[in-house]
């Protein structure tokens, strides 16, 4: 059994660092698709044939058996052609992250944060009023700077903290007590946008995927065999990853067109 987990950059590692972790003898192969990051500017059919690339290399080469698609923009586009085009486990952030703040919050006011693709794909609300029966209060905000700052590694300091609070001051301001991180790169920003508003409960999808993935029982052990995959290398990333999961070895590929529409 073979785990291939995929996002556009950096911000993925947060799924691969807990699924890693959860499930030591799983072989895991992650992608991130660096050279064509950020993928929330981009249009719905480009995020799809983006995200068809990333994971035609990880079934091709890889052989994997499930994919994770450890990324909010393509959960919100591209998860249905995945799963009609492949066959396999398709497991995605939204729901997940929505099930997980519907049972942490106290007055059913609830914030989310994402890319632009994602706020505008109104994929968190359809689906956080579709397990609640329409009696949540939902409220959602851009931040498109977030990707670009994680991907930089500048995720302490004034720079993160002043973006931070030109995003989210004016969210703040509404009854939400929970936040849905709609972006898996925003995480690491958690411990500012914590210190910034601590009456928040923060929701990262990336740690509700693990229970996913147990419930599905799709997992076997094996030679928990380890592998990094970028389309481009960059001192940014490298300190990232080894920050968020040590010195696993990184290695560059090139992605092919799949022709397939």
């Amino acid at each position: 059994m073979a785990l291939g987990i995929f996002d556009s950059g950096v911000g993925g590692l947060t799924v691969y660092k807990e699924l890693s972790s959860a499930f030591p003898h799983t072989n895991m192969f992650y992608l991130g698709d660096t050279a064509r990051v950020p993928y929330g500017n981009k249009s719905p059919e480009t995020i799809i044939r983006y995200s068809m690339e990333c994971a035609c290399l990880l079934t091709d080469k890889y052989h994997v058996n499930a994919l994770v698609v450890a990324c909010n923009t393509i959960s919100s586009y591209a998860v249905d052609k995945l799963k009609s085009v492949f066959g396999l486990p398709v497991l995605e952030v939204i729901q997940a992250g929505a099930e997980k703040a519907l049972q942490v919050t106290c007055n059913g006011a609830i914030g989310v944060i994402g890319t632009i693709a994602t706020i505008r794909s109104n994929s968190y609300v359809n689906m956080l009023k579709e397990l609640s029966g329409d009696t949540v209060r939902i409220w959602q905000k851009a931040c498109p700077l977030f990707v670009p700052l994680v991907e930089e590694g500048l995720i302490t300091g004034d720079i993160p903290r002043l973006t931070i609070k030109f995003y989210l001051d004016e969210l703040m301001k509404r009854p939400i007590d929970t936040l849905i991180l709609a972006c898996t790169h925003y995480p690491i920003l958690a411990p500012l946008i914590s210190e910034l508003y601590p009456q928040i409960r923060i929701v990262d999808s990336a740690t509700v995927m693990v229970e996913k993935i147990k419930q599905m029982g799709i997992l076997v052990s094996e030679s928990g065999r380890r592998e990094i995959l970028v389309t481009d290398a960059s001192p940014a990333f490298e300190s990232l990853k080894t920050m968020l999961v040590g010195n696993i070895r990184m290695k560059v590929i090139e992605l092919r067109e799949t022709g397939i529409a």
